[in-house]
This record gives C-alpha cells, sequence and structure tokens, in this order.
C-alpha cells in the first residue's frame, strides 16, 4: 500500500500530482451515461420467498435495456444479518443466500455487459456487521491484534456514580451508569452512537445500527483490506462503486461531545466525522491503490451526508483523482425543519432552484454533479416534488424533463420510471425500516409524543416508501413475487405498473426512454454550461443550456466549410404546479439581461419544441422568440407541464 506523509505536512493533493499510469479511455463517459438504481430486496423475486433476488434482476435485463440506461447500480447483496436490509455485511466476498450465488452475480455482470451496461457495486466500509469475523476478532479481548480495527473507549466518568467498572479482556464487566458512554454522540438510527460490550468492558462505536460497528481507518491494515476487497471485486469485472456514507471514514480521533439541542437526547457528533481531518488523503490512496491503472472506465460515486459544494469541488476535481461525482443532500433536505425528516414542511421551489442552482455554478469548471429526485432512502419523487394524485402522470414526466437536463449524471430509483408513489402505512407494524421502527420507540416513549402523532409524521419522508416492491402487473402482489412479499405491494399496483406501460408511447415509462435518448444524442445536455433563469418565479423552473460550436478550420482555402459551425441551446421550461402559468422571457435572448444586444450573436435560427410532458397535438401557447421580434416571449404552461426547446446560435 501506498505510503503517506504526516497530513500536517503533506501538500495538497492537487499539488502533488502521482506518476501512475491513468485510464485515458473517454476519462468522461459518465457525462453521457444514465444510472439506473436497483435495491435487490424489493425488485423483482424468482423463487416466491418473498425477497427479491439476483436471478429475478437477471429476468429484467430486457427491460432495463428498453429503458435505455446504462448502468446500474445494486444495493447491497452481500453476505449480511440483514439488520439494516444488506448495509450491514458480514462477508465483503461472497452473495448472501436470499439474493442469491457469486454464480448469478457473474451471470447478471456478463448480462448487462453484453446488453452495452455496466455494473456498479455498493460500497459500504464505514462499518461493518457485528458479525464480520473482523469484528468478531475486534470484540474477542482488548490485545486481540485487530482491536484497534474498530473505535474502542472506556467509560467515561458521570455524575451518577461514576463509569462503572471496566473488566479485564476476556472477564465479565459490570454495565456502566447512563452517560458513561465516551461522548454524546447520538446514532443516526437512534439512541447513543455507543455499544457496551460486557466482555472486555468498553464501548464501541456504530454511526448508525448497534450491529453496525464503525471501521477505524487510521488503522493501515484497515485500509489494505479494503482496498484488496474493492480490487477483487474489480478483478470479477464490476465496473466501479457507489460509496455509502464514504466521508463519515476520517473521524477526528479526539472524538470530543457534539452540540446537543434543545428537545433532543443526545449531542450532533457529525463536525467531528462529517468529511474530517484525512478524507481527501483517504480517497486518494483508495484511487491509487485500486483504481489507477485499470485498463478501462470505471464509476466512482461517494455518498457524503453534510458535504458542502465547496468540498464537493475538491472531492470531484479530475486532477486530485478522488472520486467521480458525490452524492449530496442539500435538496433533499429543503423539505424539512432544521434539517429533521420527521419535521416536514412545504417546499418552496425558489428554495430548490437556489440549491440545485448553486451546485451547477460551483462545478462548472471543475469537478461533476450527480443529480436525483429520490434513491433506497428518500421518499418516492412524484409524491414528494410532484403531484402523485390527478397530475401524476404528467408531474412525473416533469421531474424526470428538469433532472436529467442538468449538467451532470442523473440516476433513476427503480419504479421511478413508472411513477410509482409513497405508500400509505396504517400501523408502526407494517413498517420494516430499523430508522422508522428505532424512532418510533424513541419518540414514543422518551419523548413523549403519541402514536398517532409519530405516524403522521413519519408518513411523508420514511424510507420504505422507497422500498415497496416494484409494480410490474396488475395481479397480486404486482407481479414481483408469488408468494407473501417481505413489505407490502402499494395497492395502486392495479393501474401504476410496467406492464401497462411498457408499450404505451404516452406512459412515464415512454417519457423517461425519451428523455435518456436525449441527453444521449444532444452533447448539449451532457457538455453544455447551465444558466438558471427566472430564479424568483414561485412556480416555473426555468434553464438554459448553452454548447458552443466549432471554430473555423485551420485552412479556409483548403476546406470550403471553414465557417464555425453554429453551437445549440436548450431552453428548459417546467410548471410546478396544477394551474395555468405564463412566463415571460427576452424575445432572442432567452433570458439574457440585455436581449437587444445579445439578438445578433445569437443568431436568426428558429427554436424548435423537442420535448413536452403533454400528448402530441396538443400544444400550449407559447412564442419561441425568433430574431428580431423586439418583443419578449410570453411561454403559457399547463399544469405541471414541460416544455424543452431546442435552437442553433453562433459563436
Amino acid at each position: 500500500m501506498t505510503t503517506h506523509a504526516d497530513p500536517a505536512t503533506e501538500p495538497p493533493v492537487s499539488e502533488a500530482p502521482d506518476n501512475d499510469d491513468e485510464v485515458t479511455t473517454d476519462p468522461g463517459w459518465f457525462h453521457k451515461a444514465v444510472v439506473y438504481q436497483i435495491y435487490p430486496r424489493s425488485f423483482a423475486d424468482s423463487d416466491g420467498d418473498g425477497i427479491g433476488d439476483l436471478p429475478g434482476i437477471i429476468s429484467k435485463l430486457d427491460y432495463l435495456q428498453k429503458l435505455g440506461v446504462d448502468v446500474v447500480w445494486l444495493s447491497p447483496i452481500y453476505t449480511s444479518p440483514q439488520d439494516d436490509n444488506g448495509y450491514d455485511i458480514s462477508n465483503y466476498r461472497d452473495v448472501d443466500p436470499i439474493f442469491g450465488t457469486l454464480a448469478d452475480l457473474q451471470e447478471l455482470t456478463d448480462g448487462l455487459h453484453s446488453r452495452g451496461m455496466k455494473l456498479v457495486m455498493d460500497l459500504v466500509v464505514n462499518h461493518t456487521s457485528d458479525e464480520h469475523p473482523w469484528f468478531v476478532e475486534s470484540r474477542s479481548a482488548k490485545d486481540n491484534p485487530k482491536r484497534d480495527w474498530y473505535w474502542w473507549r472506556p467509560p467515561r466518568e458521570t455524575s451518577e456514580g461514576g463509569g462503572g467498572t471496566a473488566g479485564t479482556a476476556g472477564s465479565a464487566a459490570t454495565a456502566p451508569a447512563t452517560g458513561a458512554e465516551p461522548n454524546n454522540w447520538g446514532s443516526a438510527f437512534s439512541g447513543p452512537a455507543w455499544e457496551f460490550d460486557q466482555a472486555t468492558g468498553e464501548y464501541y462505536l456504530h454511526l448508525f445500527s448497534r450491529k453496525q460497528p464503525d471501521l477505524n481507518w487510521e488503522n493501515p491494515e484497515v485500509r489494505a483490506a479494503v482496498y484488496d476487497m474493492m480490487n477483487w471485486w474489480l478483478d470479477r469485472g464490476v465496473d466501479g462503486f457507489r460509496m455509502d456514507v464514504i466521508n463519515f471514514i476520517s473521524k477526528d480521533t479526539a472524538l470530543p461531545d457534539g452540540p446537543r439541542a434543545d428537545g433532543l437526547l443526545f449531542g450532533d457528533g457529525s463536525p467531528h466525522f462529517m468529511s474530517g481531518p484525512r478524507i481527501h488523503e483517504f480517497l486518494h490512496e483508495m484511487h491509487l491503490e485500486v483504481f489507477a491503472g485499470r485498463d478501462k472506465p470505471l464509476l466512482t460515486v461517494g455518498e457524503m451526508p453534510g458535504v458542502t459544494v465547496e468540498d464537493a469541488v475538491l472531492f470531484t476535481d479530475p486532477a486530485r483523482r478522488e472520486v467521480d461525482m458525490v452524492f449530496q443532500f442539500e435538496h433533499v433536505a429543503l423539505d424539512q425543519e432544521d434539517g429533521n425528516k420527521w419535521r416536514p414542511k412545504k417546499l418552496r421551489l425558489t428554495d430548490l432552484k437556489k440549491s440545485l442552482g448553486r451546485w451547477q455554478a460551483a462545478l462548472a469548471e471543475r469537478g461533476w454533479n450527480s443529480l436525483y429526485w429520490g434513491n433506497h432512502d428518500q421518499a418516492r419523487a412524484v409524491s414528494r416534488f410532484g403531484d402523485d394524485g390527478q397530475y401524476r402522470e404528467l408531474s412525473a414526466k416533469m421531474l424526470a424533463g428538469i433532472l436529467h437536463l442538468h449538467r451532470g449524471t442523473p440516476y433513476v430509483y427503480q419504479g421511478e420510471e413508472l411513477g410509482m408513489t409513497n405508500m400509505s402505512f396504517g400501523a408502526i407494524s407494517d413498517y420494516r425500516d430499523i430508522e422508522v421502527l428505532n424512532h418510533h420507540r424513541e419518540a414514543t416513549t422518551h419523548l413523549g409524543h403519541t402514536d398517532a402523532e409519530v405516524l403522521a409524521a413519519l408518513a411523508p419522508l420514511n424510507r420504505d416508501n422507497a422500498r415497496t416492491p416494484v409494480q410490474w402487473d396488475a395481479t397480486r402482489h404486482g407481479g414481483f413475487t408469488t408468494g407473501a412479499p417481505w413489505i407490502a405491494v402499494n395497492p395502486n399496483t392495479s393501474h401504476i405498473n410496467a406492464a401497462e406501460q411498457e408499450d404505451n408511447p404516452d406512459s412515464v415509462f415512454s417519457f423517461y426512454r425519451e428523455v435518456i435518448a436525449l441527453r444521449h444524442a444532444e452533447p448539449v445536455v451532457a457538455e453544455g454550461d447551465f444558466t438558471m433563469l427566472l430564479p424568483d418565479d414561485e412556480h416555473v423552473y426555468v434553464f438554459r443550456r448553452t454548447l458552443p460550436g466549432t471554430g473555423p478550420a485551420a485552412d479556409a482555402a483548403e476546406d470550403a466549410a471553414a465557417a464555425a459551425a453554429p453551437g445549440v441551446q436548450l431552453l428548459v421550461l417546467g410548471n410546478f404546479s396544477g394551474e395555468d402559468r405564463t412566463v415571460e422571457l427576452d424575445g432572442g435572448g432567452w433570458g439574457d439581461t440585455e436581449a437587444g444586444a445579445d439578438e445578433p450573436e445569437l443568431g436568426h435560427y428558429p427554436a424548435e419544441l423537442v420535448l413536452g410532458n403533454y400528448p402530441s397535438g396538443s400544444a400550449g401557447k407559447h412564442s419561441a422568440g425568433t430574431h428580431g421580434t423586439g418583443t419578449h416571449a410570453a411561454i403559457t404552461l399547463r399544469p405541471w407541464e414541460l416544455k424543452v426547446f431546442r435552437r442553433q446560435h453562433n459563436n
């Protein structure tokens, strides 16, 4: 493994380039790619046990090819006790029997590759399962060689009578008094972030479930073991990794207390583990040890809660060799009071535009955006950002067009391409997610809330909304399984399902195919500049994409087509409301401050409507604003309507 200097004296990564053999084959291939996320236990069940599996995914590869996606991201299928639905891994190098076998995974990999698609695996290395052999060894004794592979600390003194009795290795220990945890951090899944181990008399850190102890990345042996495992998967044909909470791996080794807000039981430790002091060093080292020099294009995306846009520029700058893109959470916290998902509030479109526009601007010159509305940890997009009632299909299509035509790599979460909606869960017994169950218990037991209050707060944003099975047809259990599903299928599968949509040219599925095809066909979608327009409009989302044309030929005498080829512009408009909305843009400049001065530069090319979500032949009122009008273009959008105009322009 590459050795590193003291981070206090080591120059920034960007100032210390390495001489490794970098991959040179189309490094920006993912700019025009679309990624599809599969949550395996909810995708397709082949054997009737009620849990989705790899053979079920294999049976749907033609469906994914028809949709047109380029990459499939597979949520964890590794051996696991399934405390957190597979994000608690006990063996990184095997497939859990509930999903299939390594042979099944190889068949899936080969099937994707033969259809021109890539496979990205979920990488969960901030923590393991407490049943992983590494942790079993680590907790066996204080002097075990793997003890320092995890974060262990003794109890601290408390006002309730001290920190308990710390036993010696292998001996039983008296349970410590309340508050003896090494610090006041709370777990993301409720309760303290520390679990006491009776055998050795110390606590171990778990930022998530108590069955998900955090790995100590300060230990170089841990990093070497992780890199070896990653290389093993790439050697088997995997095309990259989505890295779960990867910016949590570097922690302030002092593990200090975090601030505790009024009404909360625990402190916020995130300032001490989110994008910690050695995170850039660790990710650069990972690049050198795993990805550098490989002979095929790969994809690395880091899920990074709390990441700032300034940090994201560093993480995704190709010159720094860290990750290709990050998942940021800023836009999916805008409908929450103080970032608390159990205190939902109405989203303001101006806040959404401000957030997404800021990320577009910051990553315009260096780095790259990931684009998503939902995933396995978020509520269903059409229920959250659209209208899942009267205008479900129109708003699902509009959301697709708005998202995919930003600059970045779009992600489609399974069922999103069908316009699947949130689920209505009646009682806490209907839920399966550990985050929900733990919060309900804490809120009703310790925080004084009633069952009805907690259930109402859970409904809009809980993770189980996204985890109900994919709705393949209108039969019982939506064609997902012949048995009893592990979580209930949404009853609206009777009219929202793939069988009804695949061959329907006006379906949500068909519209997703159109949007994906537009990204593949139009370089301006992948590589064009982004300009937000009408940022203060509370109902209509408008932006412009611009790709300059090519310059004149080097020798005009030898090339009759020496004049500059025109560039391309797209104007994208989406109505985020159930009423007609009219917006005005300057006639020729499409949002330029001084349209009259800019019109000659933009040229005489007319605009054409290249994408819309209303049926063809039902065009609304609009004027594309061609050159020379000297007026403002008024464009009226019907409820949840999307319009995309294309035109050529001069440099």
